[in-house]
């Protein structure tokens, strides 16, 4: 269905949802969305961070005997 929209069909529908909507709504509603992806990204490096600090938490020191006695 989608298949044979081109560029005036994809205009075409871009004027109407300016038409209905009206810039100042679309250009909030994008804002919102930046502010999102932001948001995620934010929570998705923290979320790593989070990780990486429980592995090296639980992380075992496997150096023989010997070698803790003599350092």
């Amino acid at each position: 269905m989608l298949n044979n929209i081109g560029l005036p069909g994809i205009l075409l529908i871009a004027i109407v949802v300016l038409v209905l909507f009206g810039r100042g709504k679309i250009s909030n509603l994008m804002g919102e969305v930046g502010k999102g992806i932001t948001a995620f990204k934010k929570g998705v490096s923290e979320g790593g961070k989070e990780l990486e600090d429980d592995k090296a938490e639980t992380a075992k020191d496997v150096t023989p005997e010997d070698e803790k006695t003599k350092v």
